[in-house]
């Protein structure tokens, strides 16, 4: 009887350590998921973050390019014949337009910001054959903070007629 009560002591000697390696285990596990979902989950993030200012930049652009349509088309304001005058673009900004003052063709360049956000036009008067370019670059910061942000994201419109 001796015999087996020793040996049941060193089973018990044996087992002790089991359980600190197995909760050290499933600790490891339990933190290697848990990593694994805030990793997943601050991509997921920043995806998304993207996409938001890059649809405010597509917003810009097609806000700006909309702006110099309607003021080529209904107020003729780049007429190559006419003098360059401020322009009103987002209901309250006044644009001030610059020319390049070429003849063939006349380049128009003008900047604002609806909703805070950066729009840069340039348009293209052909004088030779009756053709407009308009070119919208819309940014997803103020105008002040394109050439300086690193997580500054452009769109941009083309519209020819």
């Amino acid at each position: 009887m001796d015999k087996f009560q020793f040996s049941i002591r060193n089973f018990q000697r044996k087992e002790r350590g089991f359980t600190i390696l197995l909760a050290a285990l499933i600790a490891s596990l339990v933190l290697a998921l848990g990593i694994s979902v805030f990793t997943i989950a601050q991509k997921q993030l920043i995806l998304s973050s993207i996409g938001r200012n890059s649809q405010y930049a597509f917003y810009a652009a097609d806000t700006a390019a909309e702006c110099a349509l309607y003021w080529d088309v209904r107020e003729s304001a780049f007429d190559p014949a006419a003098p360059v005058t401020p322009l009103e673009c987002d209901g309250d900004a006044t644009v001030d337009v610059t020319n390049d003052g070429g003849s063939y063709p006349v380049t128009y360049e003008f900047e604002f910001e609806p909703n805070g956000y950066c729009a840069q036009v340039t348009v293209i008067k052909n004088t030779v054959h009756p053709r407009t370019v308009i070119h919208a670059d819309g940014f997803s910061v103020p105008c002040t903070d394109v050439q300086v942000s690193s997580r500054v994201l452009q769109r941009s419109v083309e519209m020819t007629y």
